[in-house]
């Protein structure tokens, strides 16, 4: 009885497909690649605060590009951005206040306020607020321009990468990320009076108080290095991740991909490492 010969074929199609990689390879290439990955974004790190660090990047050029780049990242999403604040503030506030009142802790209300809303969320959330609207899209612009190999034309013409596109882009969104969360800090800091005591001016000498002993020098001095730390990673992450784009215009997608999900990693770890030396 002769056999099919389509499953004949497809079983010596099979027997000379080569072997496909074994997971164990494919878990430390991954693993490899993830490790050599921070190590180019923490290298990159360093050359722009040696770029930082030089007199002559101080340049009208440099100025006008992160003016131009700040524009990009703050001025843009200002107006979402305030009203973003401003409803999660006020829905976080009267839910912190009426669970206070009704388990008797209103006296603590403020200051639980304070601590876990200002000091901790929004300047996290303002980073994450930076990282969806500019992460992405400093990624791909800078993908695209090794592509093109703006990079290598830039130097013939007598222009600095550093000075021109990379230390700019950082120096916006550590400014972006520091201002946004100002704002929003103030909004929430407006809202907590108005909806503690309302208009009236009786209860201003209790809540300078609170914000005397939640906001020392120490604590504000932290909330200012914690926003520039966030600010700092949301542009040099996506940048080091757009330099490792090769010349095929596909890779541009994965290394985007790679470089956002570092970055919120990174978000993260300065808030934990933050937690950790403020209250263990």
């Amino acid at each position: 009885m002769a056999g099919n010969p389509a499953r004949g074929g497809q079983g010596e199609a099979r027997a000379r497909a080569p072997p496909g990689p074994r997971p164990g390879r494919v878990s430390a290439a991954a693993a490899l690649h993830w490790f050599l990955a921070w190590g180019r974004a923490a290298r990159f790190a360093f050359a722009v605060v040696a770029a930082v660090l030089s007199p002559k990047l101080y340049t009208p050029r440099a100025r006008a590009a992160t003016a131009r780049q700040i524009y990009f990242t703050a001025w843009q999403v200002l107006p979402g951005f305030t009203l973003f604040a401003a409803l999660l503030g006020l829905v976080v506030v009267e839910i912190t206040l009426r669970a206070a009142w009704q388990f008797g802790l209103e006296q603590y209300a403020l200051e639980l306020i304070f601590r876990a809303l200002v000091l901790e969320l929004m300047p996290l959330l303002t980073a994450l607020f930076v990282a969806l609207r500019s992460g992405a899209a400093i990624s791909t612009e800078i993908g695209l321009m090794r592509i093109a190999g703006d990079f290598h034309d830039l130097p013939s013409a007598g222009i600095e990468p550093f000075e021109r596109e990379f230390v700019p882009r950082v120096a916006a969104a550590a400014a972006s990320v520091f201002a946004l969360t100002t704002l929003a800090c103030v909004f929430v800091l407006a809202l907590s009076y108005l909806l503690m005591y309302g208009p009236s001016p009786w209860g201003f000498d209790s809540f300078t108080r609170t914000v005397a002993r939640v906001f020392t020098p120490l604590a504000l001095g932290g909330l200012g290095v914690k926003c520039v730390a966030f600010g700092a990673v949301v542009a040099v992450i996506p940048i080091s991740a757009g330099l490792e784009a090769t010349r095929d215009p596909r890779s541009i997608p994965v290394a985007v991909m790679g470089g956002m999900v570092r970055l919120f990693f990174a978000l993260g770890l300065i808030e934990i490492l933050a937690l950790a030396l403020k209250y263990v």
